[in-house]
């Protein structure tokens, strides 16, 4: 039996996201205070909602589109690179505020910590989406990221009852745990009240249910949306469904970690994508991992 809740053999992937200007800054000491520390730097395409649809890509998946909103400045490069991948691009110029840029401080055990400059992507507003953009869509996809500010909020939430109204499956990815704590886990939670599924890493589970342990975070969650898969870095992913843990799935080995930015992003493009193949939970989850480890082994959040 297929419990991926997505539609068995085939269909296109809808996302809205972002996309945003990556600066990731490698650094084999911590930074020193006032003055210079040695470090490899390179300016890559990036955003959530962008690296999961490249990755979905990368896992087989034929159609993904991506709705985001970009600065006039840099929103060719972002198209073009987003066209190389193999993605469609639909990106909405704003005139008035830049591409969203993050700086990525990525330490020598290739865990990273985000300065993040939203610019355009929480501009993404009512009038940019339209329901056609669900035509022909087994799936569609929503950064968190969007749930942080009213104008994107509304967007994505226009989105969301769209697929409700048509019976598309949707997940969100809750996007950062430091915005959940800013929002409100209970707001967060109406928000995304109703999903087919939530991804959250550990750190967001836990902002989430003010549960320590990943596994009960991801229980209690997914009594309140249909499944949960919460990702556990090099521990893999713990799945979840009405309010009972179903599976715990290992992380793929790395040899030479480089850069975990993305992580999560490739594990999502890689669950999805099997979803949409027709692979159970447990499958999608191994698919997503086999994503994860690809990322981490490469600069930057997006496949090479």
């Amino acid at each position: 039996m297929n419990t991926a809740g997505g539609s068995v053999g085939g269909g296109g992937l809808l996302v809205v996201g972002e996309v945003v200007t990556d600066v990731v800054v490698r650094h084999a000491s911590a930074p020193a205070h006032g003055t210079d520390t040695p470090a490899r730097i390179s300016t890559l395409p990036g955003g959530a909602g962008a690296n999961a649809a490249c990755w979905a890509v990368r896992s087989g998946c034929r159609d993904v589109r991506l709705l985001a909103r970009a600065g006039a400045e840099s929103a060719v490069w972002h198209r073009d690179v987003l066209l190389r991948a193999g993605v469609r691009p639909l990106l909405r110029v704003d005139d008035d505020a830049p591409t969203g840029t993050v700086v990525a401080l990525v330490d020598s055990s290739s865990e990273r910590t985000f300065l993040t400059d939203s610019g355009a992507v929480l501009r993404l507003s009512p009038g940019d989406w339209s329901p056609s953009l669900l035509d022909g869509a087994a799936r569609l996809h929503v950064s968190g990221y969007l749930l942080f500010a009213p104008r994107s909020r509304a967007t994505a939430g226009l989105a969301l009852r769209e697929a409700r109204r048509r019976g598309v499956p949707a997940s969100v990815d809750p996007a950062s745990a430091g915005f959940i704590a800013r929002l409100g886990a209970a707001e967060f939670l109406d928000l995304v009240e109703g999903v087919d599924l939530l991804l959250p890493n550990a750190d967001e589970a836990r902002e989430l249910t003010g549960l320590p342990d990943p596994a009960d975070a991801a229980a209690k969650l997914s009594r309140h949306v249909g499944r949960v898969a919460v990702t556990l870095g090099d521990r893999g992913v713990v799945l979840a469904a009405g309010g009972t843990v179903t599976a715990r799935v290992p992380a793929m080995a790395v040899r030479a970690p480089v850069d975990s930015t993305g992580a999560g992003d490739a594990f999502t493009g890689g669950f999805l994508a099997a979803l949409i193949a027709g692979a159970d939970d447990a499958g999608a989850a191994a698919a997503g991992c086999r994503a994860g480890a690809e990322a981490v082994a490469t600069v930057g959040g997006r496949p090479v």
